[in-house]
């Protein structure tokens, strides 16, 4: 079936003219030949027009319009449309779908033994003819007819109705969810799992069924993630008086899956690595985000299930809010500086790349040629920074009392990110007028800043100016409404002072008086707003914010700042001498005294939050430095990065061992102790690495009784190019690597080594028994981690990284579309590089543009990035 190349667009969306009340759906389940029968009870709401169906990859048995057979429609690849239909009527649709064959895992596929379905955002077209849109709200029930041998495990959405076994040994389980919701949140599952189960006591005294349903064996491994909801339920509870509203709550973890999770009405999919842990096999950080995605999906079931999208182009309303919901309960439940970090990080490499690249859209875009493409950092994590901005501005309590308002008002409704931004103005009284443009402006502000004292008055004298640089979709860029956090710190007294400035237009200065001489301003602290900062610190000052600051997001911002100016200067060097051809020069700028001290005492005398210490003698990774340049200076960027890691690993070597053996190694716990405790010893131990010190990096690897520590130690190895990496690489893989959360660990860092080898390594994973074409979790392992985490080696200047993705692109295409337009992004952003990577990476787009049958979701990217 050849899909249509026709965008679609937020300008052209209309009010269904039908409304759906009921459907009743019955699944007969078979591998090549499940038949599903839709009955549906419609009424129509606006113009009588014609009813247009969607519907992919379908076999129409037949239509029946209040038991009559149907014969006079249109069918066509993509849509069933039946016109002459009375203002009342019952439509009942058969279809038959082949899940076996469904390698796309949308719709209901079979893989891995179970049935399983993914709807969002248009996955429920490729089960039976319908309006797969988000502003369709019905009641479903749900049918599921199966072997009752092969498939003891029989579920839907809502609560459990019926189940009876049939007469020929097959049985049928019903299911009811008497809340209405859009189709794109309904599920199925079908297997034979093992089931940890729990319960949990809403405040107004409710009991709440908890199950997750798991691959056989791993029962145990779904404990922590159980842990993780209820302590979600009760949060949702307890800051924003929310409360779960079915007789259970249900989980399925499974291995083949394109998202993270998907936050069905009471039957929620993951995505195995976010569901099951042990220290075995998974590190801290799974740990970290397997409570933040449980948590995610459940404070989905208010911010949307119970108030859904209108339409597809208000994703963020959902996704945004909800992603803010998470970041709040992570911080609550651990570190909220470096949950805070956790998230910059993310908004300054990729969503930064994706607002500078051919894909940059607001975060309520207006035009898209496949959903699929929607799912981005920009809606998600940029819209949640955006929510932030509104948290901000009505302070906590505002914030609550909007949040109040917007669901009495849309419980059970689908709206838009207008509607949201209402009830924030409505309930606090706030003007977001200007604050709008927010959801309408693609593009990363500029946010610049100057400052001077002013002695005789005593005063600090503060200019604010901001500007958007254009975007690829050419859209105007207006002043937005910028909260800016600020802080005064002296470096002789104990003289603070906070407040949040607002910059709503180009420009602005404020007037601070009575305040020491010496005090420094810091701007823009806990990152108060997704912008780059333009400011002209000396070393001192960012050493003294580094040092003073209250907030620890400002301080550790004020060393990535300082380890940003060098490599700066290392890139401008090495350019000034590449253009002279000189060799006699010095090469290397050399770290300043003062920062090699301050990093010093921090390893001699560790903060108490041990985390917070590592992040802070961590120097920022290539993607964000590489965010920073117009044109990406690749090597440059790379080698300083080495010098200044060589030079820190020789000139603090005896503090880097004593503080290394100085903290203990218990046996392995998830809590924030001992996560900051091997988090800093990791540190230590990779620039360690890089000055020898092999027997260390084996002795931490077999005395490591968990993953973190063992695969710390293998990555050290890697990046130093160390030969213990191949000892404990064969260990891990034969040890652990069966386990396919643990074969994705053992694969991706074999995919990141810096080494030319590593082309071998590739091709020799993708024979391993355990990798698959087919599953994304594998592909995702090994390619993703190549193209996404090596620049040193997808951006070789003989285009080798290139070729190798183009060519796994031109196999998965026709597999998997989704995963292949995720995988695409590093060959996007191609106009920014230099002249000989531009026209290596514009030759391998141009040949998968070319390519025939090429899927939307692909050629939508590609295609936009040669414009």
């Amino acid at each position: 079936m050849s899909q249509t190349r026709q965008a679609k667009r937020l300008a052209d969306y209309q009010a269904p003219s039908y409304a759906i009340d009921t459907i009743e759906l019955e699944f007969d389940l078979a591998p090549e030949q499940t038949r599903v029968t839709a009955i549906s009870q419609w009424r129509r709401t606006g113009e009588v027009t014609p009813l247009v169906l969607d519907g992919q990859y379908l076999q129409l048995e037949g239509v029946w319009l209040n038991g009559t057979l149907v014969t006079n429609y249109q069918l066509d690849d993509e849509q069933l449309i039946l016109e002459d239909l009375p203002d009342v009527f019952e439509l009942k649709i058969v279809t038959l779908l082949n899940p076996a064959a469904n390698t796309a895992l949308e719709g209901l596929y079979l893989s891995n033994g179970a049935y399983c379905t993914q709807c969002e955002a248009e996955g429920f077209r490729r089960i039976t003819y319908y309006p797969d849109r988000p502003d369709m709200l019905a009641v479903f029930t749900t049918h599921i007819i199966a072997d009752s041998t092969k498939y003891p495990h029989l579920l839907s959405n809502g609560n459990q109705t019926a189940s009876a076994l049939l007469a020929d040994g097959r049985r049928r389980v019903s299911w009811f969810d008497p809340f209405p919701k859009p189709c794109y949140l309904f599920a199925l599952v079908a297997g034979d799992f093992d089931v940890l189960e729990d319960s949990y006591q809403t405040r107004s005294g409710r009991e709440v069924k908890l199950a997750f349903y798991v691959d056989k064996g791993n029962k145990s491994r779904a404990e922590f993630a159980m842990e993780s909801l209820k302590k979600a339920m009760r949060w949702d509870e307890t800051t924003y008086g929310l409360e779960y509203d079915l007789e259970v709550y249900m989980v399925v973890a499974v291995d083949f899956f394109n998202m993270g999770a998907m936050e069905n009405k009471g039957l929620n999919i993951f995505n195995s690595k976010y569901v099951l842990a042990d220290a075995e096999s998974a590190t801290d950080t799974d740990y970290f985000h397997i409570e933040s995605i449980i948590g995610h999906e459940y404070f989905h079931n208010w911010t949307g299930n119970r108030v859904t999208c209108r339409d597809w182009f208000q994703l963020s309303l959902k996704e945004g809010l909800t992603v803010f919901r998470d970041q709040q309960f992570s911080a609550d439940m651990g570190s909220p500086t470096l949950c805070r970090i956790d998230a910059i990080k993310t908004i300054r490499t990729a969503q930064f790349a994706e607002d500078a690249g051919p894909m940059a859209h607001p975060i309520r875009p207006e035009q898209v040629l496949e959903m699929n493409n929607f799912y981005t950092v920009t809606v998600y994590d940029k819209g949640a920074e955006v929510i932030r901005m509104q948290h901000s501005l009505l302070g906590a309590e505002g914030f609550r009392k909007g949040m109040d308002l917007y669901f009495a008002r849309h419980d059970g409704q689908a709206v838009t990110c207008d509607d949201f931004v209402q009830a924030m103005q409505d309930a606090s009284g706030v003007d977001l007028q200007q604050f709008r443009r927010w959801y309408q402006q693609a593009g990363t502000p500029v946010l610049s800043a100057t400052y001077s004292y002013n002695s005789t008055e005593k005063c600090l004298h503060l200019s604010l100016s901001q500007h958007t640089p254009a975007t690829a979709d050419g859209s105007a860029k207006l002043p937005l409404v910028l909260p800016v956090r600020f802080e005064l710190v002296s470096a002789g007294t104990d003289y603070h002072q906070q407040q949040l400035l607002v910059l709503n237009d180009e420009r602005a200065e404020w007037r601070f008086s009575n305040v020491p001489d010496d005090v420094v301003p810091v701007l823009l602290a806990d990152f108060s707003a997704p912008v780059k900062l333009q400011v002209q610190y000396q070393t001192q000052e960012l050493l003294l914010i580094a040092a003073k600051a209250q907030d620890g997001v400002a301080r550790w911002d004020a060393m990535q700042q300082l380890w940003s100016a060098l490599v700066h200067q290392s890139v401008e060097q090495a350019a000034r001498l590449q253009q002279e051809k000189s060799a006699s020069a010095q090469s290397t700028v050399m770290i300043p005294q003062a920062l090699i001290a301050s990093m010093q005492q921090l390893l001699q005398q560790p903060l108490a939050d041990l985390a917070f210490t590592a992040e802070l003698l961590t120097l920022p990774g290539y993607d964000t430095l590489a965010e920073q340049y117009d044109e990406i200076p690749v090597d440059a960027i790379l080698q300083s990065l080495q010098d200044f890691r060589q030079q820190i690993a020789l000139a603090l070597q005896p503090d880097l061992l004593a503080c290394y053996h100085k903290l203990p190694r218990a046996p392995y716990q998830y809590s924030q102790t001992q996560t900051g405790c091997r988090q800093l010893q990791a540190l230590c131990l990779s620039y360690l690495a890089l000055s020898g010190h092999d027997e260390l990096l084996l002795s931490h690897y077999q005395q490591s009784d968990n993953m973190t520590d063992r695969l710390a130690a293998i990555k050290a190895a890697v990046f130093a190019e160390s030969h213990t990496a191949a000892t404990m690489l064969a260990d891990l893989g034969q040890r652990f690597a069966q386990n396919p959360q643990v074969f994705d660990k053992w694969a991706s860092v074999q995919a990141i080594s810096p080494s030319p080898a590593v082309f071998d390594s590739l091709a020799a994973l993708s024979e391993c028994p355990q990798f698959s074409w087919t599953n994304p979790n594998r592909v995702r392992a090994v390619y993703g981690a190549f193209a996404m985490q090596n620049p040193l080696q997808f951006h070789r200047t003989d285009g080798r990284g290139y070729l190798l993705l183009t060519q796994i692109l031109q196999k998965l295409d026709a597999v998997n579309p989704q995963l292949t337009a995720r995988l695409v992004t590093p060959l996007l952003s191609w106009k920014r590089f230099d002249q000989n990577r531009q026209q290596l990476m514009q030759k391998q787009l141009q040949q998968l543009l070319a390519l025939p049958g090429l899927s939307n979701d692909l050629y939508e990217k590609v295609s936009r990035s040669l414009q």
